[in-house]
């Protein structure tokens, strides 16, 4: 993870921020950065939602001024900045990752770095996750990677990675840097059953409208933590099955804990402030539904 601006932001000068990607209408950072601006009496500073293709955002970047400070990056564009031609640093989380979704101004040049597992790592953490064992992942892509990095720094030993496909090469890879044990599991071919001895954590990076019916099974409502990175439309297909499966026994922590999170990380990296946590909070209250 990169160190935040020094010496905090000047709180007078105009500044400009945003977040990039398409589609991007729908991003709930603006309000969240915006919010955060406000508490912190950031006068000046800005953020905007710009529309960017794929293949766009190394011209994107070198068409912004000096006020620009940073850029929250969304999909698809999270490889091409991991990528980003001239970027002065990487964060590790980003290597780790196998992509970035932070841009940050370091004078006439950019460093880039990943906030999604933080932002996972503080979610699990306010969930009541404790130095986990065990821990299943659902999907394999790059959030399913930030994913594994999360656990592994939470303690967890033991990955399921339960996919719809095939485990990429570099993420295997992933896990054996991590010093993770992994098992495969496909989804739509095989049924997840938890553990209830293994202090599981199950992490879902699917799609929000995946159908993942008929692969979980009542012992899912041993696990006691599950999480969610979707958010919308909600609840999800994964977690509308986890509700089936346990007879509404066991809440699904929605991804709006991640969001929030790694927007906190990316306001003190870019602002060089500590984020405000629950003004945050309640500017996403107030617009995720």
């Amino acid at each position: 993870m990169l160190n935040p601006s020094p010496g905090g932001a000047d709180r007078t000068g105009a500044r400009r921020a945003g977040v990039v990607g398409r589609p991007v209408g729908h991003s709930l950072s603006p309000r969240l950065h915006r919010a955060a601006f406000a508490v912190l009496g950031l006068d000046g500073w800005t953020f905007e939602a710009t529309d960017v293709p794929a293949g766009g955002l190394a011209d994107h970047v070198a068409g912004l001024g000096p006020e620009w400070v940073g850029l929250a990056v969304t999909m698809p564009l999270k490889r091409e900045a991991l990528e980003l031609p001239g970027a002065v640093e990487v964060g590790q989380d980003a290597r780790l990752a196998g992509g970035a979704n932070t841009l940050l101004r370091r004078g006439s040049r950019w460093a880039v770095d990943n906030t999604d597992v933080a932002g996972l790592g503080a979610a699990m953490a306010g969930a009541g996750v404790r130095a986990p064992r065990r821990a299943t992942v659902l999907g394999a892509g790059a959030t399913a990677r930030s994913a594994l990095v999360a656990l592994a720094r939470a303690g967890a030993g033991e990955v399921v990675l339960a996919v719809r496909d095939r485990v990429r090469a570099e993420t295997m890879v992933l896990v054996d840097e991590l010093g993770l044990s992994a098992e495969v599991l496909r989804l739509g071919q095989e049924r997840l059953v938890l553990d209830p001895a293994a202090g599981e954590v199950v992490v879902s990076t699917l799609p929000a409208g995946a159908d993942v019916s008929g692969v979980l099974v009542p012992d899912v409502a041993s696990a006691p933590v599950v999480l969610d990175v979707a958010y919308a439309p909600w609840p999800s297909g994964f977690a509308a099955a986890v509700d089936r499966a346990s007879g509404g026994r066991l809440a699904v922590v929605r991804g709006t804990e991640m969001l929030l999170h790694q927007a906190v990380r990316q306001v003190e990296l870019m602002t060089g402030h500590d984020g405000p946590v629950e003004a945050m909070r309640a500017a996403l209250a107030g617009e995720a539904g």
